[in-house]
């Protein structure tokens, strides 16, 4: 099963700075890991963090992970004193690139390989990567949100632009709903950390405002946990009449597709995917200069009220079985 799983996943990644020299022969016992995230306490996050911390810890590696808290100020800061620190190999996780010129500038002039998850890809052409967790996610969901709808009705879209990975998503969103004139978007930006409290409070607005029968409602997430959110407020206010699409399949998301409060989710084996980084990783670090930058999308299982039985029984740690 981990054998298909990593057949589909070709991860973010990466790009060698230095010179051989800098890596010191590339000694796995010298190797330290560090890791800046959006917010650690986000399943897609913590769950990719798992998978390359088992990854870097079997290879020997020394890991650190900072928690950035949404704000793109301490992960420059954070990056910053990583390399100061001497750290061989530094990975982003969500933070936009475009964000983090600080960061990857001393990374750079420190000779360090940097890798991101979801970060997307700078203009210096300082890092490579792939946002397979981006826009590759939120089309299917779109899809299935506008099929259900009929064309028609009011979405509440609870979006947040501090992250590449949500940015992207709500492009494709912006971009499909062109065409559908006839459906009505409220966008409410939510907050890391807070994210869950907004989308229950933005929900428990939009809702009172959206009388159930009026019309086709629907809630879309740029994540699951602003969804879930959401989903908290309609059990409050017992308006199981509204459909709510999220993107990372986390647990407790999945979960929710399978009690019929969220329509659908678009999931990813993060854990792996932390794995294969990690993997990626080390062998641009031993390529050196001659390491050719990779990008690749990694694709996403679509979980729905059809679908939701057979995902579990295939991938039961997914709903916490």
């Amino acid at each position: 099963m981990k054998t298909t799983i990593k057949s589909m996943l070709v991860m973010a990644l990466i790009l060698s700075f230095a010179a051989c020299s800098g890596n010191k022969g590339g000694d796995p016992a010298q190797i330290s890991l560090g890791m800046v995230s959006i917010d650690v306490n986000d399943s897609g996050n913590a769950r990719t963090i798992q998978g390359a911390t088992e990854r870097a810890k079997e290879l020997g590696w020394e890991v650190t992970v900072i928690d950035g808290h949404g704000n793109a100020d301490e992960a420059n800061s954070a990056i910053q004193n990583l390399a100061t620190r001497g750290t061989k190999v530094i990975i982003d996780l969500v933070f936009p690139v475009t964000s983090l010129g600080m960061g990857l500038r001393a990374a750079q002039q420190a000779g360090a390989v940097v890798g991101t998850w979801g970060g997307g890809m700078d203009e210096a052409g300082i890092v490579a990567t792939t946002n397979g967790s981006g826009g590759l996610f939120a089309e299917p969901i779109v899809a299935q949100m506008i099929q259900d709808m009929g064309g028609k009705g009011s979405i509440l879209a609870l979006t947040y632009h501090t992250g590449q990975v949500a940015r992207e998503r709500e492009q494709v969103l912006d971009r499909a709903l062109e065409a559908y004139p006839n459906i009505k978007v409220t966008k409410n930006e939510v907050r890391i950390p807070g994210y869950t409290q907004d989308g229950m409070d933005f929900a428990r607005a939009w809702l009172a405002a959206h009388p159930a029968g009026s019309e086709p409602l629907a809630i879309w997430g740029s994540w699951d946990d602003p969804a879930l959110g959401a989903i908290s407020a309609m059990k409050q206010m017992d308006r199981p009449d509204v459909k709510v699409y999220g993107q990372n399949g986390n647990v407790d998301a999945v979960i929710a597709v399978e009690s019929g409060w969220m329509t659908a989710t678009a999931w990813e084996a993060a854990e792996e995917e932390g794995k294969v980084l990690v993997d990626t990783l080390k062998a641009a670090l031993e390529a050196g200069k001659s390491w050719t930058p990779k990008a690749m999308e990694v694709p996403p299982v679509v979980v729905n009220n059809e679908t939701v039985a057979d995902f579990i029984k295939q991938y039961p740690w997914a709903a916490g079985r």
